[in-house]
């Protein structure tokens, strides 16, 4: 975290993107994204003013914003307050705060995804009413 400041790219509140969205920096969207954001190595957060329609993949996800698709994440997902997905959430670590609204199916992977394990399957329609509510505890 102490070096990704310095080398986030952002997604303005006025940029629309239709498309597909590569990269190897941390990202952070605060526009309008429709397609698919591939980010290997990096986060991606998902603004409060954000609106994004698409399947994500990257280490980390952030969301707080509104996020309809899938995310794929190899390391950690946080779902912050107020945040709204709609879409199967696939990582190693889930963190739901209090006021999040999560639609889907949650697939929790042991490692790093090598040895793929389904941890817990959560039922569609879940709306997280726990202030920090987190799955996979031990770090």
């Amino acid at each position: 975290m102490a070096a990704g400041d310095s080398t986030t790219a952002t997604i303005g509140k006025s940029v629309q993107i239709r498309g597909e969205v590569k990269g190897s920096e941390d990202l952070l969207v605060d526009g309008l994204v429709e397609g698919t954001v591939t980010l290997t190595d990096s986060r991606l957060t998902i603004g409060a003013n954000a609106r994004v329609q698409a399947n994500v993949s990257a280490r980390d996800v952030v969301v707080l914003g509104t996020l309809n698709g899938n995310i794929n994440a190899t390391g950690r997902v946080e779902l912050r307050s107020g945040c709204r997905v709609t879409g199967d959430l696939r990582a190693a670590r889930l963190s739901i705060e209090e006021n999040s609204v999560f639609s889907g199916k949650v697939d929790l992977i042991q490692g790093s995804g090598a040895t793929e394990k389904s941890a817990t399957s959560a039922q569609p329609a879940v709306q997280s009413e726990k202030a920090g509510a987190l799955f996979n505890a031990p770090n």
